[in-house]
């Protein structure tokens, strides 16, 4: 099951760099677009795991819907994993659809596999997101 495009999210410049310093990537071209150019990128760099600070929020919505009956408040994160299609870059417009992989009951629990599927304004691939999320059944 896919959920329907997010809205376009705009990555900002200042977005990349205050994530970068925050997570103490050090790495010039996520924080200076001279050097990102000079890298041969069109604008800063965003650190690979920067993908979870715009899908992170769609993945929450879509829990907290009272339609899903999910039990948000005794949810807990148990895997996460990103893979990049190319880098993410200050000035992309970014659309992210949700897709529920799979939903299973074992040992009491319930584990939902959401897979997020981000492209650029274009509608080339840039990243791929999967989280398992865990609550008591």
């Amino acid at each position: 099951m896919a959920l329907a495009p997010s809205a376009p999210y705009l990555v900002g410049r200042e977005k990349i760099r205050e994530f970068a310093l925050a997570i103490g990537e050090g790495a010039s071209v996520c924080t200076d677009v001279d050097a990102a150019r000079a890298a041969g990128h069109p604008d800063v760099v965003a650190p690979p795991t920067f993908a979870v600070t715009f899908t992170m929020p769609l993945i929450e919505g879509f829990l907290r819907d009272p339609a899903f009956g999910w039990d948000y408040s005794r949810m807990v994160h148990g895997d996460q994993s990103i893979v990049l299609h190319r880098p993410i870059h200050g000035g992309d417009e970014l659309v992210t659809v949700i897709h529920v992989e799979e939903l299973s009951t074992r040992g009491g629990s319930h584990l939902l596999t959401l897979r997020c599927e981000v492209a650029d304004s274009g509608g080339s691939p840039v990243a791929t997101t999967k989280a398992l999320l865990v609550t008591a059944a």
